[in-house]
C-alpha cells in the first residue's frame, strides 16, 4: 500500500519536476488546480473509505454476496458525486479561480489543464473504488502492479505532450492533462480486467439476490460516506482558504506551496499507508467478532506510523534545499520552499497519529470522529491563525507555523476517540443486528 501511494506521489511529481520548467506562472497554475482536483479526488476516497468498512466487514464474516454488492453501490455513488463535482466547477471556472485570488494571467494559463484534470476525475472514480475493493480484500499487490503500469504511461505521456520531441506538438500544460487522462484509462481498463478475474469475494457478478443487497448497500454507504466527504469538503475548504491566503504573499510562495507539498507528500505516505492497512484490518477483525484485535491492530499501526514518520520527516528536514533545486530552478521559489518545507518535517509525526489512528476508525464505521477532527484543527486553528496572522503583516513563516497546530489537534481528538472506545461498542452492535450467526469468530489473522 505504501508502494502504491509512493508511485501516485511520483505521478504529481512528475507533473511538478517537468512543468517547473515552464515558469512560476504555470507552476502557480497547476496548485491553484490542484485544488480542485484534491476536492473531488478527497470525496472519491471518502466514499471509498464506506467501501473497505463494509467490504471488510462483509468479507470477515464470510459474506461475499455482501461484500460484491458493497462495492456496486460505491461504484454508483462515486460515479455520481464525481460527474455533480465536475459539472459544478466546470459552469463557472473563472469564479472558482478567482475565488482562490488566482491573478488572470493564471487563471488564462489554468482553465484548459483544469477542464482536462477535472474529466479525469470521472475515470478516478472509478480506479479508486475499484483499488478500496482489493484493499478491503487484503489484496494490495494487484494495485501496486496496475499502479507500476499507470506510473510509466503517465511519465512517457507527460515527456511526450508537455516537450513535444520527435517534431510532436509542445502542448505544455494542456499537456499534462491529456497524459492524466490517458494514464487514467490505462488504471481502469486494468483494474476491471483485474477484478473479473479476482478470487476473493468481490468480483462484480451479481445474482438477482446481490441486487436486491446492493440497493440495500447504497443506505449504508451513504450513511458511513456522508461523515467522510463531509471531513473531505471540511479538509480541503481550509486547505482552499488557506491556499488563497498564499496569494497575496505573491505567485513564488504560491509556487512554493505547490512544490514544497508534492515534495514532502512522500513523507507522510507511510501514514496514508498504514491507515488503509488499519481500517481493513479493523474491518475484519470486527466482521470476526474480534474487538480486542482489532484495538491492537489500530495502537500498532500508530506505532509504525509514528517511528517511520519521525526518519522521514529528518530526512525532509535536511535535504530541504536539495530536494527544492531538483524540482525547481528558481531562486525565488526555493528560497520560500526552505522553512516550509522544515515546517511539515515537525508536524510529520502528529500526522502519523492522525492518518493511521484515523483509519482505524473509519475502518470501525466511525466517520464521525475524523469529521470533528477536521473541522476542529482546521476551522478553529489553521485558518483562522493564517488569517490573523496575515493580517498582521507577518512573514509567511507564520503561516506556514498554522498547520502545525492543525495537525497537532487532529492528533490529541483521534487518540482520544480511539482510546474511549465506542466505536467497539457501536461497531459490535450493528453487527449483532445485522447478522443472526450464532457466536463470534477469532479472525485467522
Amino acid at each position: 500500500m505504501i508502494l502504491s501511494q509512493v508511485l501516485a506521489s511520483a505521478v504529481g511529481l512528475i507533473d511538478i519536476a517537468m512543468l517547473g520548467r515552464l515558469g512560476p506562472h504555470s507552476l502557480a497554475a497547476v496548485g491553484y488546480v490542484t485544488q480542485f482536483f484534491w476536492l473531488s479526488q478527497a470525496v472519491l476516497m471518502a466514499i471509498g473509505v464506506a467501501g473497505v468498512a463494509l467490504i471488510a466487514r462483509s468479507l470477515g464474516a464470510d459474506d461475499a454476496p455482501r461484500a460484491r454488492a458493497a462495492l456496486g453501490a460505491c461504484l454508483a455513488v462515486a460515479a455520481v458525486v464525481s460527474a455533480a463535482i465536475a459539472t459544478v466547477v466546470l459552469s463557472v471556472p473563472r469564479f472558482w479561480l478567482g475565488l482562490l485570488n488566482a491573478s488572470p494571467e493564471v487563471i488564462e494559463l489554468a482553465l484548459p489543464y483544469l477542464r482536462l484534470t477535472l474529466f479525469s476525475t470521472l475515470l478516478f472514480a472509478v480506479s479508486i473504488t475499484l483499488e478500496c475493493g482489493f484493499r478491503a480484500a487484503r489484496d494490495t499487490r494487484t494495485p501496486l502492479v496496475i499502479a507500476i503500469a499507470v506510473t510509466a504511461v503517465k511519465t512517457l505521456a507527460n515527456w511526450l505532450l508537455i516537450f513535444g520531441p520527435f517534431g510532436l506538438p509542445r502542448l505544455g500544460l494542456p499537456g499534462a492533462g491529456i497524459a492524466t487522462i490517458t494514464a487514467q484509462l490505462v488504471a481502469v481498463t486494468l483494474l476491471a480486467l483485474a477484478n473479473r478475474r479476482l478470487d476473493l469475494g468481490i468480483a462484480l457478478a451479481f445474482s438477482r439476490r446481490e441486487l436486491a443487497l446492493a440497493r440495500e448497500s447504497l443506505r449504508e454507504v451513504v450513511r458511513l460516506a456522508t461523515p467522510a466527504m463531509l471531513e473531505r469538503l471540511v479538509l480541503n475548504l481550509a486547505l482552499m482558504a488557506y491556499f488563497a491566503l498564499l496569494a497575496d504573499y505573491g505567485a513564488a510562495i504560491v509556487a512554493a506551496y505547490t512544490v514544497g507539498v508534492r515534495v514532502t507528500s512522500f513523507s507522510w505516505i507511510p501514514g496514508t499507508g498504514f491507515a488503509a492497512a488499519a481500517a481493513t484490518l479493523v474491518g475484519h477483525a470486527l466482521g470476526a467478532g474480534a474487538p480486542r484485535e482489532a484495538t491492537r491492530a489500530g495502537w500498532r499501526a500508530a506505532r509504525l506510523a509514528v517511528g517511520v514518520s519521525i526518519v522521514l520527516g529528518l530526512c525532509v528536514a535536511f535535504a530541504r534545499v536539495p530536494l527544492a533545486r531538483v524540482f525547481t530552478d528558481d531562486e525565488g521559489v526555493i528560497e520560500a520552499l526552505g522553512p516550509f518545507m522544515l515546517t511539515l518535517a515537525l508536524a510529520q509525526p502528529l500526522m502519523g497519529i492522525h492518518f493511521t489512528l484515523g483509519g482505524a476508525l473509519r475502518g470501525a464505521g466511525d466517520t464521525l470522529s475524523p469529521l470533528l477532527a477536521a473541522t476542529a484543527g482546521n476551522w478553529l486553528l489553521r485558518v483562522p491563525l493564517a488569517y490573523a496572522f496575515q493580517r498582521h503583516g507577518l512573514d509567511v513563516v507564520w503561516i506556514w507555523l498554522a498547520l502545525v497546530f492543525d495537525h497537532l489537534a487532529r492528533a490529541t481528538w483521534m487518540s482520544l476517540a480511539f482510546l474511549r472506545g465506542r466505536w467497539r461498542t457501536r461497531a459490535m452492535a450493528r453487527a449483532t443486528a445485522a447478522s443472526p450467526s450464532p457466536a463470534p469468530r477469532r479472525s485467522p489473522s
